[in-house]
């Protein structure tokens, strides 16, 4: 499967919180997130591991009991099942990947981006 970069498809999560799920397989899947400076997403977990990268701008990321400024070129891995939630400092762009594969985030594919 191959991913082509557009700039349609992103869906709005939450308020300020875009995404697109950029490829995917059986067992992974690759999300890019398009984050408006204020805005949140609030403390949440999931039974998914999430490994991600700061393309651009700047966010505090709170796991659990620590928090971090996250600046472009910084990296994470928030484990399965941990809280976690983040405030977007500047107009930011993330991308984190999924494993195992998040069904739900099905909606959030733009089929004109993807060639399997």
């Amino acid at each position: 499967m191959f991913g082509s970069r557009s700039n349609d498809g992103y869906r709005e999560m939450l308020k300020g919180v875009k995404v697109k799920t950029l490829v995917y397989g059986e067992k992974t899947l690759m999300a890019e997130f398009l984050l408006e400076k204020g805005s949140t997403i609030p403390e949440h977990s999931h039974a998914h591991e999430q490994a991600g990268y700061l393309v651009k701008g700047k966010m505090r990321l709170f796991a659990e009991s620590k928090s971090r400024i996250v600046n472009p070129g910084d990296s994470w891995c928030v484990p399965s099942n941990r809280k976690h939630k983040v405030e977007v400092l500047e107009d930011s762009v993330a991308v984190e990947v999924f494993s195992p594969h998040r069904e739900d985030y099905g909606k959030y594919v733009n089929p004109a981006d993807i060639e399997e």
